[in-house]
């Protein structure tokens, strides 16, 4: 569907306006003794996740408006995956979500995957919502359950999800509970999170010496009044009775409105505790909007922070998008989100940390806003863009996404009703 040979022939003929606009850019930079081939080579290695779930439209609990074209197979979807790491040079993994997507034969979708520069991310397990033929429901919480039986159930499905993702070369395992209540009374809080730890203490043994178990949170949704795992202190509570083995993972839309995310994140990397990272954006709370799209100051302090941390020695965590595209082209959106993440990580590569560091220990909030916010206005898609056309990506992938009108093609294969699986 997509040669490289269009994706040069396109970069040949933007070529002219990208070279003036980084030559401007390189010389704007060496005067601040920016080392911008090392700037590009740094972003050219950032590269995140795309989960076998972000390929087809998302929804509402009111509505889903397929576009059409989406795909209907794993197959597919790491067909979907190649396509845009090709235009983008800055994906190459994708994470799959168990059930919706078991590998039916592990090794010709490895083979699969490898054909398109891709490997395996963290795989994802699913008890927050009942499958066909299950035998007992996830209605009032999974690993919390007060049913041992309904326990058991979810942990041998999240070694089953390990098991899986062994095979497929992972080494990861995300866990995201619903577990919660919607009314006072109904949950005891101290009993559900004591046998969630249990039941998570189980699963941690099944895990490879070199794996990692990452622990999301969210404040709310589908439950209203309290959710078991509710903030990141929870999760690193969880994280840490478990063993090193074990660690927290930030998703941007799982907080409460105004949250100093940012310092979540400076906390986290301090104990080296942040395993994991989902993006997305939000207005009112966990839309899972286009990273970048709502908040990209807040998204650029997020990076800051995680360079600060990346810069002082502490590991780099595990890289994802996770958002729903409900009215966008799924793969633009995608596109998009990729573009906001690697701007964001360059402006706080361009961050002059010896300075920013004297303006906080002399207390001078007025020097250390400035520093900040000279790197987050500098204009540094030129940069992004060389990144990726070095890689063999595409100057403008989104502008090549539509001259080639690969959703028309994406429609001819797959047909005007395909809808993605597993949503």
């Amino acid at each position: 569907m997509l040669q490289k040979e269009e994706i040069n022939s396109y970069n040949k003929r933007h070529e002219t306006v990208h070279q003036r606009s980084l030559d401007f850019l390189s010389e704007k930079l060496a005067h601040q003794g920016v080392d911008i081939e090392g700037i590009i080579n740094k972003t050219r290695y950032f590269q995140v996740a795309v989960p076998s779930w972000a390929l087809g439209t998302g929804g509402t609990r009111f509505g889903r408006f397929s576009g059409g074209g989406e795909p209907g197979s794993l197959e597919e979807k790491i067909a979907d995956v190649g396509l845009l790491h090709a235009l983008t040079a800055s994906c190459n993994a994708i994470s799959l979500h168990i059930p919706w997507d078991i590998p039916q034969d592990a090794g010709a979708v490895k083979a699969l995957a490898a054909k398109h520069g891709l490997l395996f991310d963290a795989v994802n397990s699913n008890t927050f919502q009942d499958q066909s033929g299950q035998g007992q429901s996830y209605k009032y919480g999974s690993l919390s359950h007060t049913s041992a039986i309904v326990r058991q159930l979810a942990i041998d499905h999240n070694k089953e999800v390990i098991d899986h993702g062994m095979a497929l070369g992972s080494k990861a395992l995300t866990v995201w509970l619903s577990d919660g209540s919607c009314f006072p009374g109904q949950q005891n809080f101290r009993k559900a999170l004591s046998r969630t730890l249990e039941s998570l203490q189980q699963i941690y043994k099944h895990l490879p010496s070199d794996w990692k178990i990452f622990i999301e949170y969210k404040p709310y949704e589908p439950n209203f009044y309290s959710t078991v795992i509710q903030d990141w202190g929870t999760s690193s509570f969880l994280a840490n009775q478990l063993g090193e083995k074990a660690f927290t993972l930030v998703d941007l839309g799982h907080h409460l409105p105004n949250t100093n995310i940012e310092q979540i994140v400076a906390t986290l990397m301090m104990q080296q505790k942040l395993g994991g990272f989902h993006f997305n954006d939000s207005k009112f709370g966990d839309d899972d909007l286009t990273t970048g799209s709502i908040k990209p100051y807040q998204l650029f302090l997020i990076f800051n922070e995680l360079v600060e941390g990346m810069t002082s020695g502490d590991p780099e965590p595990a890289w994802m998008i996770d958002a729903s595209h409900n009215v966008k082209d799924p793969l633009e959106d995608l596109m998009q989100s990729l573009e906001a993440i690697r701007i964001a990580y360059v402006q706080a590569l361009l961050v002059d940390r010896v300075a920013l560091h004297e303006a906080q220990e002399a207390n001078d909030a007025v020097s250390a806003q400035n520093i900040l916010q000279d790197a987050f206005r500098t204009d540094v898609r030129a940069i992004v863009a060389e990144a990726r056309r070095v890689d063999g990506g595409a100057l403008d992938p989104i502008g090549v996404f539509r001259a080639m009108d690969i959703r028309k093609q994406l429609i001819g294969q797959r047909g005007e009703k395909a809808i993605a699986t597993g949503l």
